[in-house]
C-alpha cells in the first residue's frame, strides 16, 4: 500500500494495547502492526488475538529485521532493553516512556552514531513547537507545574522519605516536589516523561524548573508550561483526562503516538 507506515510495537501493555485498539478500528490501513516485542510471548499472543491481530511476537533484538519503525510503549525499566536494539541498528524509534532517558542519555550518541531516529512523540505536553521555534534564540526560563492524582504517587519512595501526607491532596493540592527536570525525572521516573521531554526540547533538563502538585480534585494530570523567552512569552494549561483501561495513563499518550506515525507519509504537516 503506498504510503503505509509499518510498525513494530515494543512493548503491549495498555498505551500498546490502546494503539491496537485504534488501528484496529482505522479503515484507511495508513499505519500497520508488523510485529509485537514483548516479554511474555504467550500473553501478548493472547491480547493481540482480541484486537484481530495475527502477528509474530518477538523479542526486541529482532525488531530491527521487520524494517518498521519501533514504537516504544514498554516500561521505565524495559525502556533501554526495548529500544537499543533498534538504535544500534541505525533505525527509527519512537518512545513513549522517555523518563527513562535521563539516565540513559547515551543512547542518544547510540543513535547518532548509528545513523538512527529517536523521536519523541510530544502530543501530551502543550507548547512544544513554541519552545522548539524559541530556542533557535533564547530562552531564560522554563517551568513546569504539574497536578498529578495522588494515587499515582501512592507507591514512590519519595512521598514515603518526605512524609508527604497525600490524604490531604483529595480536597486540594498538596506540594510534592520542587526541582529541576532531572530530579523530577530521578525521583518519579514513571510519571514524568514530560519533564525530560520538555528539558530536552528546550534549556536542558538542569535549567529546566518542575513544580509538582499532588491533585485529587481533578480529572487527569494537569501541566502548567510557563516560559520566558527573547521572542516570547508563553503560558499554557492542558488538562489531560486518563485512560479508560489505565486511569494512571493519559488517554492522550497513544494519541500522540498515532498523530506522530501519520505525519510520517503526510503531504501537509503542520508544526515544526
Amino acid at each position: 500500500m503506498a504510503g503505509e507506515t509499518r510498525i513494530v510495537l515494543g512493548g503491549f501493555g495498555n498505551v500498546g494495547q490502546q494503539i491496537a485498539a485504534k488501528l484496529a478500528a482505522d479503515p484507511t490501513g495508513a499505519i500497520r502492526i508488523v510485529a509485537i516485542a514483548a516479554r511474555d510471548h504467550a500473553k501478548a499472543r493472547a491480547k493481540a488475538a482480541e484486537f484481530g491481530l495475527d502477528v509474530p511476537v518477538i523479542s526486541a533484538s529482532e525488531a530491527p529485521s521487520y524494517d518498521a519503525i519501533l514504537v516504544e510503549c514498554a516500561t521505565y525499566d524495559g525502556f533501554r532493553d526495548v529500544v537499543e536494539p533498534a538504535l544500534r541498528a541505525g533505525g527509527h524509534v519512537v518512545a513513549v516512556s522517555v523518563g527513562a532517558l535521563a539516565v540513559n542519555l547515551d543512547l542518544i550518541d547510540i543513535a547518532e552514531a548509528a545513523g538512527a531516529t529517536l523521536q519523541i512523540a510530544g502530543g501530551t505536553l502543550p507548547g512544544l513547537d513554541i519552545i522548539r521555534a524559541a530556542s533557535e534564540d533564547e530562552i531564560t526560563s522554563v517551568t513546569l507545574t504539574s497536578h498529578i492524582a495522588p494515587a499515582s504517587f501512592a507507591h514512590e519512595p519519595f512521598i514515603h522519605e518526605n512524609g508527604i501526607d497525600l490524604a490531604a491532596a483529595e480536597t486540594g493540592p498538596v506540594p510534592v516536589f520542587e526541582g529541576s527536570a532531572r530530579e523530577a525525572a530521578g525521583h518519579f521516573p514513571r510519571h514524568f516523561n514530560v519533564a525530560v521531554t520538555l528539558g530536552l526540547v528546550g534549556i536542558g533538563l538542569d535549567r529546566t524548573q518542575v513544580r509538582i502538585r499532588a491533585d485529587g480534585t481533578l480529572p487527569g494530570a494537569r501541566h502548567t508550561l510557563s516560559v520566558e523567552a527573547s521572542s516570547v512569552s508563553l503560558e499554557m494549561t492542558s488538562q489531560n483526562y486518563p485512560s479508560p483501561q489505565n486511569n494512571r495513563t493519559s488517554m492522550v499518550v497513544a494519541l500522540s503516538i498515532l498523530a506522530a506515525l501519520r505525519r510520517q507519509n503526510a503531504t501537509l504537516r503542520i508544526g515544526s
